[in-house]
């Protein structure tokens, strides 16, 4: 049998991964969206640098962060499905285009409207990231694995985000805001070469061992026919996840946005000084993502239910959350980087898990499907957040009511979720 004939594997033949080329996709997995978060966070450090020399106010910049959202979330319902009848690879390698030229063109905006239109053609290609990320795991990874391989490859937002505080401050004192747009922007590129050299899916990947295509394909057979919206849309497991994304989501796309604006306000925190704080904030993001997916395999690799590791480890993370509605209130910069880390730290583990509770409840033919309406679900509450965020702050100028949204969103969404799913287990379709 070779790993063009067939997807069936006789539980006999499995023994043992017997390879590791599945790590290969999940790096690839990682840098991709290592890229992604760069893009996206260019504009949350240069936001007191733009703010100055563009002339917005609190509104007005919640408002092009809205425009990044609403695309996220038109997106992420079109692209989702996208990479259900496009596949993987000509999918992400389409959504990683149109997100790098986007993030380049900030480069010509000179106005809030400028802004927004830039930040809109962001957000539409971004949503291709996470969609095509999920599918690529349930693709190439054994339910098992899955966790962890998406804690991997999520860390990839907190690397992001550490690169671009230390690398965009400096391209912007050395040569200007417009080629720190430009420069980040380009490296996407450079990632499609890579793409197109390393990736098939692995019924045609060569470089693929037979023993570890048996490995990956270890769990019971699937049905492969495409499932409409319309069934989809009726089962209680799917909106779960939607609301757990929606109350969620808008707590890390705050944390991106506005994070820089309160070290910056409350603290002092200038362009030159930004870098550090930031860098410690998603360090700790970084460990979250990876520890929070490794805890919950942890947890069923000792012989525990996927519904017990699977929540436990997402309650772990909801409770770690809530010293952040201190955050506000913190005597010192590095207090409240601390208690941010914290939270971060957090978002991320909840974040591995919530995303594989899709393919622990949805078979891989429906995954793309379920994590782009999810997202957008997650994008509508980003919407609501970025603007009630620059409202709250242009209105109060105190971030204490956004730091206790922040605290409670877990718990909330957690609670949901089991009353919603009181067992995970795969649906019949």
């Amino acid at each position: 049998m070779s790993n063009q004939e067939s997807n069936t594997v006789p539980q006999s033949a499995i023994l043992k991964p017997g390879g590791r080329y599945r790590w290969t996709i999940c790096a690839l997995l990682f840098f991709a969206t290592t890229i992604n978060y760069i893009d996206r966070q260019v504009l949350g450090i240069l936001a007191p640098t733009l703010q100055h020399e563009i002339g917005w106010n609190e509104i007005e910049y919640g408002y092009i962060v809205t425009a990044f959202q609403a695309a996220y979330a038109i997106g992420l319902l079109i692209v989702g499905r996208l990479m259900d009848v496009l596949g993987t690879k000509i999918g992400y390698s389409v959504a990683m285009v149109i997100w790098s030229i986007a993030a380049m063109a900030h480069a010509l905006a000179r106005t809030v409207f400028g802004f927004g239109t830039a930040r809109f053609a962001l957000g539409f290609g971004e949503a291709g990231n996470f969609p095509a990320a999920i599918k690529t795991i349930a693709e190439w990874f054994p339910k098992k694995e899955r966790a962890l391989a998406t804690g991997i490859f999520n860390a990839g937002s907190n690397v992001g985000a550490i690169v671009a505080p230390l690398a965009v401050p400096w391209l912007t004192i050395t040569y200007g805001w417009q080629e720190a747009f430009i420069v980040t922007g380009a490296i996407g590129f450079i990632w499609l070469i890579f793409w197109f050299w390393l990736y098939e899916i692995p019924q045609k990947q060569k470089k693929l061992s037979q023993e570890e295509f048996n490995y990956i394909h270890s769990d019971p057979p699937e049905q492969m026919e495409k499932i409409p919206w319309t069934k989809l849309m009726t089962y209680r497991e799917t909106w779960a996840f939607a609301i757990a994304k929606f109350l969620t989501d808008p707590i890390w796309w705050f944390y991106l946005y506005w994070v820089p604006k309160f070290l910056n306000k409350t603290y002092g925190l200038t362009l030159d000084k930004i870098g550090p704080p930031l860098v410690v904030i998603y360090l700790l993001a970084d460990v979250g993502s990876v520890g929070g997916g490794w805890l919950s395999s942890a947890f069923i690799k000792r012989g525990w239910s996927v519904n017990k590791g699977r929540k436990t480890a997402m309650l772990i993370c909801a409770i770690a959350v809530v010293p952040i509605v201190f955050a506000s209130q913190a005597a010192s910069v590095w207090t409240a980087v601390a208690l941010i880390g914290l939270a971060t730290a957090a978002h991320q583990g909840w974040s591995a898990n919530l995303f594989t509770t899709t393919s622990d409840m949805f078979p891989r033919r429906a995954i793309g499907s379920v994590v782009g309406f999810g997202g957008m679900a997650g994008s509508i509450g980003g919407m609501l957040i970025a603007t009630a965020a620059g409202f709250i702050l242009e209105l109060t100028g105190s971030y204490v009511l956004l730091f206790i949204i922040a605290g409670s969103a877990y718990l909330i969404a957690l609670a949901i979720l089991q009353f919603m799913v009181p067992k995970l287990s795969e649906v019949k379709l």
